[in-house]
């Protein structure tokens, strides 16, 4: 008798465990789709926001051109280079700053989309640009369209040619893959749970004159050049 009532017990135990996948499930389905309309309707609209993934200095450059000529558009740097290097660039294109912001976190291509996503959907893009490499471009594109289109936010891709310096390097398949599926995996997550970043630095914050005390290197091919004193200029 008491192995009869055993089963029953287990038995309605797995239904309801099956009844709350389908439910979980459901619920993240609907979150998913109603994200990817949201998406698609945002593709037609403007940009309002860039992403830098970081790297490369290359990058930054590109993204200081970009904010020169649109200056009101927030830009997000995620783990660049060294922030007096991000600053200099900036004074170099002569790029407006108060909306340049450097976001700290990630120490990876997955991270830059996992600590960079919640910021833009909270501060309500609708559509991002990211730059990248042309040597990262395809893991970062499918990664990047993942992430942003799980979250309604419509995304376009630019691939900046690297001529010199890193990274100059190929894609790794299997490097590709594992992110592309842990990318995948999060997107799901993500619909009802998101990482937040506390270290969210505004470039024009940045003290030039005490980091020119302590000292710092940039990639040459910046063409930055500091001085020992209380200011910095660039060839």
């Amino acid at each position: 008798m008491n192995i009869f009532i055993l089963k029953k017990n287990i038995k309605k135990i797995t239904q309801l465990t099956l009844f709350l996948i389908i439910v979980f499930l459901s619920i993240i389905g609907f979150s998913m789709t109603h994200h990817i309309i949201q998406a698609q309707r945002n593709s037609f609209q403007p940009v309002d926001a860039y992403l830098v993934l970081g790297g490369s200095i290359t990058r930054e450059i590109h993204g200081a051109q970009l904010i020169k000529n649109n200056p009101n558009i927030p830009i997000i740097i995620s783990q660049g280079s060294k922030d007096p290097c991000i600053l200099l660039i900036f004074q170099k294109i002569e790029a407006k700053m108060d909306n340049v912001w450097l976001e700290k976190c990630a120490d990876s291509t997955f991270d830059n989309f996992l600590f960079s996503v919640p910021i833009m959907k909270k501060s309500g893009v609708k559509k991002v640009q990211v730059i990248t490499s042309n040597t990262h471009f395809p893991r970062a594109k499918i990664m990047a369209k993942v992430s942003f289109i799980s979250q309604g936010i419509a995304v376009k891709i630019d691939g900046v040619e690297e001529v010199d310096g890193i990274p100059a390097n190929y894609e790794n398949n299997i490097k590709t893959l594992l992110d592309v599926t842990r990318t995948i995996l999060w997107s799901l997550v993500s619909q009802f749970y998101q990482f937040s970043c506390n270290e969210v630095i505004k470039l024009s914050d940045i003290d030039l004159e005490s980091w020119n005390q302590t000292g710092f290197n940039c990639e040459r091919r910046g063409n930055l050049v500091q001085k020992r004193q209380s200011s910095s200029s660039l060839d």
